[in-house]
């Protein structure tokens, strides 16, 4: 008798394990659309073409990227497939290729799609969808609103908050300034420039001379410069994509206007924007960042530069390591592969989701020393610190303290 109790206890006990680790296996897997045991399938829309294709080499450098982590043994032991299409910086067209990517490719989610008017105008369908709209390349205050759109999360420091800071430099070493201001008429330059005149306060209608925009179709800003110059304004706040901040950078030389000139982060570019503009006419412009400067030389022996140059070496060669855009893709590339990792074995959105607004102090190799990444579920503002910077020579000198700039959406 005591053998036969053994024998079926032995029995049961089998039975009980199979079965926890059958449920155990059944609750660790879970997938949605666009993943499976051996597949992740990441969409992203580039403008490859068009106005903003300075812009086109974050979907290189990502695509590089995740090859590198494939190379690795992937994500959990998955690879990831990604899959980037071309807008043209098109609204129209960005939506055609995000139903494209839902509907027919059936990707798990859109990953750090660029542009505030493009990603506008899918943020709506991607919400209705529940398909995760992840670390949009756009720093539209717009992106931090996980009540309204919870299927929507920024990446980098939102514009408003990056404009408030030029705008409380100002105040504090140039308070009688006369300001003119560039920006793109659309809802990335109307960003900025809120964030700009709530910075100056009570004293915005005063110190700023002359709002000009411009249209992005336009093939140049040279009679805009010429225009905001004849105001007598000594400071200038240059809010434009990179093509148009070479531009005006290169008109203030050509026509002699010297103003106090800050320009904004996503046209801080030495590869894209200043060396096309000339290191000459650029000396002295104020700008912030949140990223290393590959070009700075203090950052040779850096971990997390050494880092970069080996992967660039290996899977990107050809990159221009003088371009921002190489060192912004780089890192949040890095940002999603913390957050798919984190995931597991549940790949649904709703986990991306919510692993994504889970992260706690995540330093990255590409950003500045005290810049760490923070979320939770009502904070969809990854990045929110900045440093001030001035262009001195060829390369960026940073000045002053990190600075917390967090503005909610």
């Amino acid at each position: 008798m005591p053998a036969i109790h053994l024998r079926l206890g032995a029995f049961s006990a089998a039975l009980a394990l199979l079965a926890a680790t059958s449920s155990a296996s059944l609750a660790q897997k879970k997938y949605d659309t666009g993943a499976t045991d051996t597949e992740i399938k990441i969409g992203n829309i580039m403008p490859y073409s068009g106005p903003a294709s300075a812009y086109g080499v974050i979907g290189k450098t990502e695509e590089a990227y995740f090859r590198k982590v494939n190379a690795e043994g992937g994500i959990n032991g998955r690879k990831i497939t990604f899959v980037s299409y071309d807008d043209a910086y098109s609204p129209p067209k960005t939506v055609e290729q995000a139903r494209k990517l839902v509907e027919s490719d059936e990707v798990l989610m859109i990953f750090n799609s660029l542009g505030t008017p493009p990603n506008s105008a899918i943020q709506k369908y991607m919400n209705q969808k529940k398909v995760p709209q992840l670390f949009v390349a756009t720093g539209a205050t717009k992106w931090n609103d996980p009540k309204e759109f919870p299927w929507t999360m920024g990446w980098q420091p939102n514009y408003q908050s990056e404009s408030t800071i030029y705008a409380k430099y100002i105040l504090k070493n140039k308070p009688d300034a006369k300001i003119a201001v560039l920006y793109q008429n659309d809802d990335y330059g109307k960003d900025y420039l809120k964030g700009f005149k709530d910075g100056l306060g009570s004293k915005a209608a005063s110190m700023i001379v002359m709002e000009e925009s411009y249209e992005v179709s336009e093939p140049t800003i040279d009679s805009h410069i010429v225009k905001l110059k004849s105001t007598g304004a000594d400071v200038f706040f240059n809010i434009t994509t990179p093509k148009f901040a070479a531009q005006a950078i290169k008109k203030n030389a050509e026509i002699g206007w010297k103003p106090l000139h800050f320009l904004n982060n996503v046209s801080a570019s030495i590869g894209s924007v200043i060396k096309p503009a000339g290191f000459d006419n650029a000396q002295d412009i104020i700008s912030s960042n949140y990223l290393k400067d590959p070009t700075d030389q203090q950052w040779k022996k850096d971990k997390g530069m050494i880092g970069w140059n080996e992967f660039l070496d290996k899977y990107y060669p050809e990159a221009n390591r003088a371009d921002a855009s190489v060192m912004y893709a780089y890192t949040v590339a890095q940002g999603l592969v913390h957050v798919l990792k984190a995931c597991g074995d549940d790949l649904t959105r709703e986990n991306i989701m919510k692993q994504a607004a889970s992260i706690r102090d995540l330093e990255l190799g590409g950003l500045l020393p005290g810049v760490k990444v923070n979320t939770s579920a009502t904070d969809f503002a990854p990045i929110s610190q900045l440093q001030l910077m001035k262009f001195k020579g060829d390369h960026w000198d940073l000045f002053g303290e990190i600075i917390n700039a967090d503005v909610g959406g």
